[in-house]
């Protein structure tokens, strides 16, 4: 049975208040005997995992949106690794969100997810969650009361893995990226997901400690750490930034511009970005 079908959801408010703050990633939670979206334009993330015509036609988009936005062709590796963060940035969120909001944690595998790129929407069917001893959704069907926070930090990571660990098989061979590049990736897309809501929510500190905890760099199959560091801005204010685990592959279309938590970002540099977005 879907956990949402007769009571209320557990997770209902939790994706409400992403919605709230960030339009561009809206939730639907699928009810018993309510099917998954079928129309033009939404996939399943099991159809992503299998690497086939689904997952052409999805990069498909990646491809045509360069061209017409950089007026080049990038490389196919490049192509799979800017689909693959379009899908995972908003797909964590579906656990880590809730996570961070009300201590609750979905289990979310491939089959039970789809994704509609161009409206930011997502659909998911949750069966079962972890939460604390004393949340009042603990009596709720599908609930798994685990004794402590580390303990469901651990189902945080556990569920990313379950749900990002056949996407990585899907899209792996076409970024040409070894496993522990292709962990580097899902690390930083737990990471800078999650960092970029809870500023839109007021809670970026929060966020970067309870990430910390989340990631600190021993936890396999992810490789590397939040790594949060703080630079000083212009007028001595604190500007907070990480070094990616991964490198998303931007430079190879615009070498000037890379991305602001690339390792190939100096600290100079970062804090001119930084201190022009503030």
């Amino acid at each position: 049975m879907t956990v949402s079908t007769l009571l209320p959801s557990p997770l209902a408010a939790s994706y409400a208040r992403l919605a709230d703050v960030y339009p561009g990633v809206r939730v639907h939670e699928l009810a018993d005997g309510e099917r998954a979206p079928g129309a033009p334009g939404w996939v399943g993330a099991h159809q992503l995992a299998s690497g086939g015509e689904a997952l052409d036609a999805f990069l498909g988009w990646d491809d045509e949106q360069v061209l017409r936005d950089y007026g080049q062709r990038a490389r196919p590796d490049v192509i799979a690794s800017f689909g693959f963060h379009r899908y995972a940035w908003p797909a964590c969120l579906l656990i880590t969100v809730p996570w961070f909001l009300h201590r609750r944690v979905p289990r979310v595998p491939v089959e039970d997810v789809s994704f509609q790129r161009t409206l930011g929407r997502l659909t998911v069917r949750v069966r079962e969650f972890a939460c604390l001893p004393g949340d009042p959704a603990a009596a709720l069907p599908g609930a798994h009361v685990v004794p402590d926070e580390e303990a469901l930090r651990a189902e945080v990571r556990a569920a990313v893995a379950e749900h990002l660990g056949p996407v990585l098989d899907g899209f792996g061979p076409r970024m040409r990226r070894g496993r522990r590049a292709l962990w580097g990736m899902a690390t930083d897309e737990v990471v800078e997901g999650l960092w970029y809501v809870a500023a839109l929510l007021g809670e970026e500190r929060r966020a970067m400690a309870e990430l910390e905890l989340l990631l600190p760099g021993s936890t396999k199959p992810y490789v590397g750490a939040a790594g949060f560091r703080e630079l000083s801005g212009p007028a001595g204010e604190p500007l907070p930034t990480r070094d990616r685990a991964s490198c998303c592959l931007f430079y190879t279309l615009r070498p000037e511009d890379t991305c602001v938590t690339c390792p190939r970002t100096c600290d100079a540099d970062r804090v001119a970005k930084l201190s022009a977005a503030s």
